[in-house]
């Protein structure tokens, strides 16, 4: 064997076990979203890389981004390439931790890789963030300020972390050195490091959970495995190269710290949590309810018997039923919530009501709801708390997700409700 194909063999061979369950290759138990996520971050560093040769963090960084749209060869197109992959990685990132949890995968032996694998989608919601102001565009300059003002409403250290973020008092020069350096230094090295430790639990666990009863026949890693991944890989790459190189990533005026636009809106990303801020008092939109969360879905693992059995979606036919009825639940009550809190909003509140009734009650009544539906589905529809614990969790993310739908189509000036059908309308 040649010595740079034996070099390459070797290389895969560290990264894969030699061989791998048979059973874990069909595509439906996985859909790729792992090895999806981690083309992703490929295509993001190289195209990063390329865009630094041109990049400047200074006063001048909206003159580069322009110099790098219009005047470099290529140029636009890698900024498109950043750009999708960025958006993208948030939505594949949490498909894949949504996929672990709907296959038990944080049952004993991978509830540490669990946590790995939060972090990890922390880091790219993180990554996400500090590069979104890099452009120094209207846009990215107030979505930043919308998002670095709500730590501030973080009791006893959220003055502190809003200025040790802006680097100042206000959205800056010094901000965009300290998003700068996060960027391209600290979330990409802590990134490259969880994603190593990642992968080698993976591994140490045996690859893909797998159900009992399959087959127990193995099949080399290469080429059975890595044919799959590469071409998975491959041809997400070229769904995200063809777009970028028709779709045009606008890019609006100078960031301009004197003028709003209205309505001013966070990334899409934490417009869920914006879309919070609407109708709960700060401190429990911006740091309980997530605290809560955060708390429930990185403690779940060591509930014992919360993990679904592995290597079945759901755990099993019977499950789908209490999944899909969570989502259809969580959905219509958040939509709900939302027109109900918009009718009642003339109703005006002393600032000391507002912790209890934009607080307090509604996050009792939340956790009355949840101990409610665990008593319901346990005792009386006879459901597992695997069951239970995986109806919450999509649930959860059921709520967050109507919330960021409402907060990215269905707010306009002054942040209220519209339908983004009449503007569509009009334009047309």
């Amino acid at each position: 064997m040649q010595p740079s194909r034996l070099f390459i063999t070797d290389l895969i061979l560290h990264l894969h076990p030699r061989s791998t369950p048979a059973s874990t290759l069909r595509f439906s138990l996985s859909w790729g979203l792992g090895g999806m996520a981690a083309t992703l971050i490929g295509l993001l560093v190289v195209t990063g890389v390329l865009m630094l040769l041109v990049y400047q963090p200074s006063e001048h960084a909206y003159d580069s981004v322009v110099a790098l749209s219009t005047e470099v060869p290529f140029g636009r197109w890698v900024r498109n390439i950043h750009y999708l992959s960025a958006n993208l990685l948030v939505v594949i990132a949490l498909l894949h931790l949504l996929r672990v949890a709907l296959t038990g995968g944080f049952g004993p032996g991978r509830r540490l890789n669990w946590i790995v694998g939060l972090a990890l989608f922390v880091l790219v919601l993180a990554a996400n963030f500090t590069g979104y102001l890099l452009p120094w565009d209207q846009l990215a300059f107030w979505a930043v300020t919308i998002c670095t003002s709500m730590l501030g409403y973080i009791p006893l250290c959220g003055v502190w972390l809003q200025e040790l973020v802006r680097g100042g008092g206000e959205i800056g020069p010094a901000t965009l050195s300290v998003f700068f350096v996060l960027h391209v230094a600290v979330i990409p090295g802590a990134l490259c490091v969880l994603l190593l430790w990642h992968f080698w639990l993976v591994r140490r666990a045996g690859g893909l959970v797998r159900a009992e009863g399959d087959s127990k026949a193995r099949v080399p890693a290469a080429p059975d495995l890595v044919l799959r991944e590469a071409a998975v890989g491959l041809g997400l790459i070229a769904c995200v190269l063809l777009p970028a190189m028709v779709w045009e990533l606008p890019l609006p005026e100078q960031a301009n710290p004197g003028m709003s636009p209205n309505p001013t809106k966070a990334p899409w990303y934490f417009q869920g949590f914006q879309e919070l801020l609407l109708h709960l008092h700060p401190t429990f939109a911006i740091f309980i309810w997530p605290l809560l969360g955060a708390a429930a879905f990185a403690g779940v693992p060591f509930l014992r018997g919360s993990s679904l059995p592995p290597g079945r979606w759901f755990g099993s036919p019977r499950g789908r039923s209490p999944a899909v009825w969570s989502v259809l639940v969580g959905m219509a009550a958040t939509a709900g919530a939302i027109l109900l809190d918009n009718l009642l909003q003339h109703i005006a509140a002393s600032p000391e009501d507002a912790w209890i009734t934009r607080g307090a009650a509604p996050t009792a009544l939340l956790c009355a709801s949840a101990f409610g539906a665990y008593a319901l589905m346990t005792k009386r529809l006879r459901r597992s708390r695997a069951e239970v614990v995986m109806s919450g969790l999509l649930f959860v993310l059921a709520m967050m997700t109507v919330c960021t739908i409402v907060g990215v189509w269905f707010r306009g000036p002054e942040m209220r409700l519209v339908r983004p059908w009449d503007a569509l309308g009009r334009l047309g």
